[in-house]
């Protein structure tokens, strides 16, 4: 397409709008709009997007994540049922024609619910139902004032709606009215001092919590936890139990000290026993070892003997077997060389020649007499 120049009026000014108006026509989408089909369709879609936006305004409900839903029909289809539907509907869209009220769809919590009774905003949880505390009379015949905390769901809503009915009913016409007199009945079974005990509190609390889903199951109700946060007394009570309190510890504390100190000598006693043990331990250890050295020190010398023996025969019977050969055949004649040989480095020997052991070399026969030489 050719590029089109932007029209200029007689005085010389550039017309955008008109400029713009003569490109939208040029362009594509500008004679997509200009077309009859658009004008066609676009009538038809709005018209189904607002039908369809009546459609869910007038016969479809929302029931949130956390929520239940119980249908009423008060005008019935030929093939439905009137009133009270047993059905409970999950989270999502729902169809209800509700139109002259033919239909109607209540809801109700599924997460759990809380009940504190405490008399005050500040001290309860952010969505819970707030009351007075319970007003509970002890055994004892003394008054007390406790904050409760009861965690609960509704566990059939077909059962609250009919028999509670709809919205907070089940608040007002269920948990509240049973809660202050079951906890009456529970904790009022312990004493002034009892209510120090935690164990045996948290058992009556049980024993609340017992009693309250006896009592609400019909309702379709079901209790989690009672729980006592706080308890208070008048102030003469309170100061009465403080002072009795502080003598009971005071007891408690020289028992504990009593105790301890008994503790302690056993304590000392059993160190002492034990370090004696070790001790004999220790000197029986040393008993052995030393016991072990001495035998392995005679072991050592008498097997030293013996090998010192067994040398010495050896040696005894060498020299015995030696001297036996010297006195065998030819032993005379070894004993003449080994003479020559002690001979052999002499160069002039002077021996008498006169007398009684006079040595006549010549004489051979008187040599080898003197040498005990055999012939």
């Amino acid at each position: 397409m050719a590029r089109r120049e932007p029209p200029f009026d007689p005085s010389g000014v550039i017309d955008l709008g008109k400029f713009r108006e003569q490109l939208g026509k040029e362009s594509a989408f500008g004679r997509f709009l200009q077309g009859g089909f658009f004008r066609k369709a676009l009538g038809p879609a709005i018209a189904i997007f607002i039908l369809f936006k009546v459609l869910v305004f007038f016969c479809f409900t929302y029931i949130g994540p956390n929520e239940y839903g119980i249908k009423v029909v008060r005008v019935a289809m030929p093939w439905g049922t009137r009133g009270v539907q047993h059905a409970v509907y999950d989270p999502g869209f729902r169809w209800v024609f509700k139109p002259f009220n033919i239909e109607e769809m209540y809801r109700f919590p599924r997460d759990l619910q809380v009940l504190d009774l405490t008399g005050t905003k500040e001290e309860a949880a952010r969505e819970a139902r707030v009351s007075k505390p319970a007003h509970i009379q002890t055994s004892d015949g003394f008054f007390v004032d406790v904050d409760v905390s009861i965690v609960y769901k509704i566990a059939d809503p077909f059962q609250v709606f009919t028999k509670l009915g709809p919205g907070r009913a089940f608040e007002d016409s269920g948990i509240v009215p049973k809660a202050e007199p079951v906890l009456k009945q529970a904790l009022g079974e312990l004493t002034t001092e009892e209510f120090y005990n935690s164990p045996l509190r948290s058992a009556k609390a049980a024993r609340a919590k017992e009693i309250l889903n006896k009592e609400l199951a019909q309702y379709g109700l079901t209790v989690d936890h009672v729980l006592v946060r706080y308890f208070r007394y008048t102030e003469e009570i309170q100061k009465n139990i403080e002072e009795k309190k502080l003598k009971d510890q005071l007891v408690f504390k020289n028992q504990a000290e009593s105790r301890a100190a008994t503790e302690g000598a056993n304590l000392k006693k059993i160190i002492q026993e034990g370090a004696a043990t070790v001790d004999i331990k220790l000197q029986e250890g040393r008993s052995y070892v030393t016991r072990k050295e001495a035998e392995r020190d005679l072991y050592v010398r008498k097997k030293k003997a013996e090998a010192d023996l067994l040398g010495k025969l050896a040696e005894a019977k060498r020299t015995q077997l030696r001297n036996d050969a010297f006195q065998g055949a030819g032993s005379d004649r070894m004993v003449g060389l080994k003479m020559a040989e002690v001979y052999k480095g002499l160069e002039v020997i002077i021996l008498p020649s006169d007398g009684t052991n006079g040595i006549n070399p010549l004489n051979l026969e008187q040599s080898m007499q003197l040498f005990e030489m055999k012939k």
